[in-house]
């Protein structure tokens, strides 16, 4: 059986882990209270149990039974009239009266313990866990009331300019019918045209009225035609740039209002158009999604520390041999995160909203909005995953035996070889080396409860979880190796080298052609999320930056050696040198090697840009701190190139002083800014005061770890002034870059720490979604 202490800490909510009933400190003070009890005590309780125990069976049956059934009857209630006295061994008093929101609750004693410090010790603490869970809950209650508010608000706007969209739309319809029968018939037009001014005058006053009531939309336009100009004119929707689509919309109707119609006029009747009441009422839609979370994670707050509370109680009574649960479990259920429904009522009124408005009544369709269910772990994922690494073992394991036994990378044999198969294998393989690291970050983050779907915003019925990311890394090298053991049979068969060369570019067509595959297979959405953010860092400068953006262009920094094999595998097969064998086409071509600089440069560009997005957003120094992080680390990474191809003293002092430099920069970002660590004044000596893995060892293996991954750049340098074989440097080249995307799943774990403690100082467990509406309370 699970201890409760293990299924509160699985079920709580991470960001307020430090509001709830701090359990594992209250079963502490209990085991005082045990350790206290004398062993006199304990047999006279093992003696006072024994009497209460029931007569010993008796064989057969006896005329005395009815007489010792109405004896017993007579005795139990004797016996609970005195339980009711011993109940009576505490008082929980409320000091500021029950209605005061700023009630406290303290304990008194009326009845005298054998250990009564370790008791009174006891009901102090529990008291002070009782008044934090209590003005907690009160702090969080009035923030999502106010919240819903303005959610009400909202709401109430966006379907007031649905009604004066809907009219105008009704109003063009009408002129354009009469413009037609003005057309039609000249004598008759003018008529025509003052009867339609008249009515249209006469609709104008009295439509709003009617839409209105139709709507539901009371105490907004007020049923008149001026209060709806005023409101209008008082209105700005804000469309804030989380997403390209939103953003392109956004400065395009922008551009719009300032360039086409008069700038002069506060408020144009043209500004409000179909594309902006759409996108308010999906962050509307949004909100409402986010602030019915919000709800249900406040009742699983109050349950949990009730059912907490409850178990403690319960443990006391069995320790202190007394029945102070009672009185103590009335005082809890008469203080206000239990005894108040308003988050209940709250909760149904947002579900009879969202199904009223954003689910047609359907009822259905707006539970799968508000409660999405989350995706089980399946038997078969984990089948599947011990399946493909098997079959990647076996495969890997025949493919090294049919290598071995061709001489293919024996030094002078067959130098076309490595040049077709080493790229598309080793990008293969570096794409799935960071899948594991990205799978292990999930279990790790899962293990320690650190909220990565939160972090990243994303969905919790789509978002990965560790089997998922496993099951991807292993089928990925198992079809990689499988191609190459294929490659390799038909190459030592002796069947034409064009085709069998061409088998590295086939597969990496299918991949290309799974990762764009429209169809419902292999984690879609998964997949079109991996498509939807990287072209956001593309263009990263003129997107908003989200949290998932700049996480995945930190990866893409540690991926250069992918990217530079993706450069080697297209310029291959472009070059079509898998028909001539003229390998040295690439490595002779001028464009080529200019453009590893671009691919080294790329992934910090893109890095860059992103901080400087952040501070035109946010206007916070910090980032272009940051801005300049990836700008040294650009200057670095040319110099070693140019070292590479130019060999000289001067080139080779630009490459220790711009790495030397750049590493530093790095180092201390890390530390200090990503990790939160390196702090002198922490109760933890040079890491932070909060903790989340409790052996402290383990943080200062991680920063010699992350420091001695930092500079394997030394040997690169090194290694470039003393050339070794071709064979020798690829497999160092590969082993270096797998140590940096170690090295980046490392700092993937701690990073996130770090963000999530952040949540947590703040208890920030709901999302704060943005409004588009400003400007709705000047009327009020």
């Amino acid at each position: 059986m699970v201890k409760f202490s293990k299924e509160l800490e699985a079920q709580l909510i991470p960001e307020w882990k430090d509001a709830f009933v701090n359990y594992c400190q209250l079963k502490k003070y209990v085991k005082k209270v045990r350790l206290s009890k004398k062993p006199i005590s304990d047999q006279t309780h093992l003696l006072h149990l024994h009497n209460q125990e029931d007569d010993p069976p008796q064989y057969g049956f006896s005329i005395f039974d009815p007489v010792r059934y109405v004896f017993k009857k007579f005795s139990a209630k004797f016996q609970n009239s005195s339980t009711d006295q011993r109940e009576m061994i505490i008082q929980v008093m409320n000091k500021n009266g029950e209605g005061d929101e700023e009630s406290v609750y303290q304990t008194e004693l009326l009845h005298l313990f054998s250990e009564e410090d370790e008791v009174k010790e006891f009901f102090e603490r529990l008291d002070e866990e009782l008044n934090k869970v209590n003005q907690f809950y009160k702090i969080k209650e009035k923030e999502f009331f106010e919240r819903g508010e303005a959610l009400n608000k909202q709401l109430e706007t966006l379907l007031d300019l649905k009604q004066i969209l809907s009219e105008r739309c009704r109003k063009n319809h009408l002129l354009r019918l009469e413009s037609g029968n003005f057309t039609r018939s000249n004598s008759s037009s003018v008529r025509s045209a003052s009867d339609y001014s008249e009515s249209g005058t006469e609709m104008d006053e009295t439509s709003p009225t009617n839409e209105d009531g139709k709507n539901g939309v009371n105490n907004f336009t007020g049923g008149t035609r001026t209060k709806t100009k005023k409101t209008r004119s008082g209105l700005r929707i804000d469309i804030p740039a989380t997403n390209p689509t939103r953003t392109i919309s956004a400065v395009t109707s922008k551009l719009w209002d300032d360039l086409v119609n008069n700038p002069k006029k506060e408020v144009q009747a043209d500004s409000l158009n179909r594309k902006k009441i759409q996108c308010a009422e999906k962050m509307i839609r949004g909100a409402f999604v986010e602030f019915y979370r919000g709800l249900g994670l406040l009742k699983t707050y109050s349950s949990l520390n009730m059912v907490a509370f409850v178990k403690i109680l319960k443990k006391f009574d069995k320790v202190a041999n007394e029945r102070a649960s009672s009185s103590y479990l009335r005082a809890v259920k008469r203080s206000h995160f239990i005894s108040s429904d308003k988050v209940v009522r709250l909760g149904d009124e947002v579900e009879s909203i969202f199904t009223k408005h954003f689910a047609n009544d359907d009822r259905k369709k707006a539970m799968k909005f508000l409660r999405p269910r989350e995706n089980k772990a399946s038997h078969m994922t984990t089948f599947l995953v011990g399946l493909f690494t098997g079959s990647f073992a076996a495969l890997f394991s025949v493919y090294a035996i049919l290598a071995h036994m061709s001489n293919i990378f024996k030094s002078g044999t067959e130098p076309g070889y490595l040049e077709t198969v080493y790229p598309v294998f080793s990008m293969f393989a570096f794409l799935s080396l960071h899948l594991f690291m990205y799978g292990c970050n999930i279990f790790m983050w899962t293990s320690t409860r650190i909220n990565y779907s939160f972090i990243f915003e994303f969905s919790p019925s789509t978002a990965l979880k560790y089997r998922d990311a496993f099951l991807m890394c292993a089928s990925f090298m198992s079809a990689v190796v499988g191609a190459m053991v294929i490659h390799l049979i038909l190459r030592s068969s002796h069947i034409a080298p064009t085709h069998v060369d061409a088998i590295p570019g086939v597969l990496l067509l299918c991949f290309i052609a799974l990762l764009i595959c429209p169809f419902n297979i292999f984690y879609r959405s998964t997949r079109y999320c991996f498509i939807r953010v990287i072209r956001n860092i593309v263009f990263s400068p003129f997107y908003k930056v989200l949290m998932v953006d700049f996480f995945m262009a930190d990866q893409l920094c540690s991926q250069i050696p992918l990217l530079r094999h993706m450069e080697t595998t297209a310029c291959y097969f472009l070059a079509k040198s898998f028909k001539t064998h003229q390998y040295e086409i690439c490595n002779q071509s001028k464009l080529y090697r200019e453009l590893a600089y671009v691919i080294s440069f790329a992934p910090y560009y893109w890095r860059a840009m992103q901080c400087a997005r952040r501070w035109f957003d946010e206007g916070d120094v910090a980032h272009l701190a940051n801005l300049g992080k990836y700008v040294s680390a650009m200057v670095a990474a040319g110099a070693r190139l140019t070292f590479a191809r130019q060999h000289n003293n001067l080139w080779m002092f630009m490459v220790v002083l711009t790495s030397s430099i750049a590493t530093v920069y790095q180092l201390y970002w890390d530390f200090v800014k990503d990790w939160g660590i390196l702090n002198r004044n922490s109760k933890n000596r040079w890491l932070r005061d909060d903790l989340i893995i409790k052996s402290k060892n383990i943080y200062y293996i991680s920063i010699f770890i992350n420091v001695l991954l930092r500079l394997v750049w030394i040997e690169s340098v090194t290694r470039i002034s003393s050339p070794t074989g071709f064979m020798e440097s690829q497999v160092l080249d590969f082993f270096l870059a797998s140590l940096e995307i170690i090295r980046r799943g490392h700092w993937n774990y701690y990073r996130l720490e770090n963000e999530h403690l952040n949540n947590v100082g703040k208890f920030r467990a709901v999302k704060a979604v943005p409004l588009p509406f400003r400007g709705i309370d000047s009327d009020d």
